[in-house]
């Protein structure tokens, strides 16, 4: 049999629909068999091919790679149920081509570059000379028109709830913040279109300096349909912090209190999900998020299977996860240049000086050694070395593969909680 005709025998993805989905990440190409048993935890559609360009560059994989790692483990396993594959973040034109010749049906569209975090301090002259620029950029035809579709404008989104701008400065504020954003992503989703047949658009703004309000939101959505943009999902920031590898940080019932508001929004503007990116974790919200989603909820987790995998490591390998360790705190100050994350290597202790059950309980149960292997996983796969001159990738891919059911056990706990308290609200 040739290799195209066994690729053609693999399982395809397909699109989500809007049924409540949940997005796993993996890092390695080896964690799906551990992701379907944490699947079955709940009545969620899951995402089981999901890798950011970002985290393939890290890694050195292909949206192939990771399509593939991702069928041939539901294949083995019969899968027989619908499933996704999330092309996420994408920024570029060519990163459209290269997700979607790998078949990817959910495309997670970022125009985070394009996002003006300075409007939120822009007064005066200085604003109305940035609202002139959007214009002359394109994204809309003039001042009155902005003014005409927005200013002094009531939307009731439901019988509790209605929005209305009737300050210029704040609608400047939200056209100079998202606009060239959004007609950057309307010009991405006409990629799409292009390279794709079967798919499905989210649109990303979770990646700025503030929460996103309910005006701005409503502003983005709006603006999406205008433009003709269909969305199954967007990504807003909210209020509190969403940090890699740890739980919310932030007023619980604040962040109840606002999410009500967004998924006003998405069920006056789609109905569409709403997206929560860096899922990973998130134990203390994860109850208010199904109870005030429901169905239009989609989640994405991603680092959260690379640290089970080196919990794997830490029971079986110690000498190895020792030096995953040491070299981890060595690229920390560079590699988490990119990253929200609050920990502090200063908070940690020598893992030389540890035993084995504390460096797992102190870098992989508790916030700051979490977060410090979290960010250097691409840096751990690509260039780390045991003092022997075996790569990092070698060991950890060894005893996975040596240990597989292990692994399997540690994801399906993990992320099976996740997915369990989500329907616990």
């Amino acid at each position: 049999m040739g290799d195209s005709e066994t690729m053609n025998d693999l399982p395809k993805p397909q699109t989500l629909g809007l049924k409540p989905s949940f997005g796993f990440g993996d890092r390695l190409g080896l964690a799906t068999p551990g992701h379907i048993l944490a699947a079955k935890r709940g009545n969620l559609i899951p995402v089981f091919a999901q890798q950011s360009v970002r985290e393939m560059e890290r890694t050195g994989r292909t949206p192939k790679d990771v399509m593939t790692a991702a069928q041939k483990s539901l294949k083995k396993a019969g899968w027989a149920q619908r499933w996704g594959a999330d092309a996420d973040h994408l920024k570029t034109q060519q990163e459209v081509v290269n997700l979607a010749l790998a078949g990817f049906t959910f495309f997670t569209i970022d125009p985070s570059d394009y996002v003006a975090n300075q409007a939120d301090w822009l007064t005066g002259m200085d604003l109305q000379s940035a609202v002139e620029e959007v214009v002359s950029a394109g994204a809309f035809e003039s001042i009155e028109q902005i003014e005409q579709l927005y200013l002094n404008q009531t939307v009731e989104l439901n019988d509790q709830l209605a929005i209305s701008c009737d300050a210029r400065e704040e609608l400047f504020r939200a056209v100079v913040k998202y606009g060239k954003a959004v007609d950057y992503a309307t010009q991405m989703a006409n990629w799409i279109k292009i390279q794709a047949e079967d798919f499905e658009l989210e649109i990303s703004v979770d990646e700025t300096d503030t929460p996103t309000s309910v005006w701005e939101h409503l502003f983005i959505a709006l603006e999406l349909k205008r433009r003709g943009v269909e969305v199954i999902s967007l990504a807003p920031r909210f209020v509190g912090d969403f940090e890699k590898g740890i739980d919310y940080k932030g007023d619980l019932q604040h962040f109840e209190n606002t999410l009500h508001q967004h998924v006003a929004v998405a069920q006056y503007c789609g109905p569409y999900k709403i997206s929560v990116h860096s899922g990973s974790d998130k134990f203390s919200i994860y109850p208010i998020l199904g109870r005030v989603c429901r169905e239009l909820l989609h989640v994405k987790t991603a680092g959260t299977s690379y640290l089970e995998a080196l919990r794997v490591v830490a029971r079986q390998h110690p000498d190895a996860f020792l030096e995953i360790l040491k070299y981890s705190i060595d690229c920390f100050e560079t590699d988490s240049a990119t990253y929200h994350i609050s920990a502090l290597v200063e908070n940690l202790a020598d893992p030389i000086f540890l035993s084995t059950e504390e460096r797992e309980e102190k870098y992989l149960d508790q916030d700051d050694g979490r977060q410090v292997l979290h960010v250097a996983f691409g840096s751990v796969l690509t260039k780390g070395r045991m003092p022997n001159g075996q790569s990092f990738n070698e060991v950890i891919m060894e005893t996975l593969e040596q240990h597989a059911e292990l692994y399997e056990q540690f994801l399906e706990a993990h992320l099976g909680r996740h997915i369990e308290l989500l329907f616990a609200g």
